[in-house]
């Protein structure tokens, strides 16, 4: 007897609730409202190949461009206490949550800070020294690129963990292609100083005040930034090999 038989009367979850794991705090209490999603464009082809041949079998594949929308309190596990003692902390150092603090996002059970970048030292100074946050320890940094997030197409994700209150939390910051500058964390988590290094080589992210912002994997003249999703995927020239590697539809086919 399979579950679609009419023999078997148990009872289907509602589904409303089938997702619910994906939004709960770090205690399994969900927030009470699910966030919308934000639509930002849409995608084409599995990797958003323009210009060149597609070989990945996945060209006619169109998708929507999504990022979790803003969630609205209360949050659920200690979310609701972190948030609260930041604002406190924000408030002591004469700086509104209103300014510093773009959107608050609890997405499978993780909870995110939208930080404005002209208060990202003074946030993460907040989490680092405030008692009841203590966020002594940066995991590293992480480049994002979403070229149909207008204005705001370059991010950087910092991953934080407090050792005293064995809690973590993510803090990101978003900045125009523009002007891809986001001040620097080296002088609140030194931790962070290869981290932003490689982010600046591969995703073109200026961390301002960082010590000594050079290319840490690519080659110094190299042009260009690797990782971001405008890249060319082929037909690039390697000058300091004297090679060049070719579009997609160009390479040899191995069958």
């Amino acid at each position: 007897m399979t579950f679609d038989t009419p023999e078997n009367t148990e009872t289907r979850t509602p589904p409303e609730f089938v997702d619910e794991a994906a939004t709960a705090g770090p205690e399994g209490t969900p927030p009470e409202q699910d966030s919308a999603p934000e639509v930002i464009g849409v995608r084409r082809g599995m990797f958003g190949v323009s210009g060149t041949g597609d070989t990945s079998g996945y060209g006619r594949l169109v998708r929507p461009v999504t990022l979790p929308g803003s969630t609205p309190a209360p949050y659920g596990g200690y979310f609701d206490e972190l948030v609260a003692e930041l604002h406190a902390a924000l408030g002591a150092v004469d700086t509104r949550w209103e300014s510093a603090i773009e959107k608050v996002i609890v997405f499978r059970g993780d909870l995110t800070l939208h930080v404005r970048r002209e208060h990202l030292v003074t946030v993460a100074k907040a989490l680092r020294d405030h008692a009841a946050l203590r966020f002594e320890l940066c995991l590293g940094v992480n480049g994002v690129h979403y070229p149909e997030d207008a204005d705001r197409e370059l991010h950087a994700v910092y991953h934080l963990m407090s050792i005293t209150h064995n809690r973590r939390l993510r803090v990101e910051v978003s900045a125009p292609d523009a002007d891809p500058h986001i001040p620097s964390l080296f002088s609140v988590y030194p931790t962070t100083d290869w981290h932003e290094r490689e982010t600046y080589d591969f995703f073109g992210i200026l961390f301002d005040g960082h010590p000594s912002l050079t290319r840490i994997a690519m080659p110094d003249d190299w042009r260009g930034h690797p990782q971001r999703k405008d890249y060319p995927l082929g037909g690039i020239p390697v000058e300091y090999k004297g090679a060049r590697i070719p579009p997609p539809d160009e390479r040899r086919a191995y069958k």
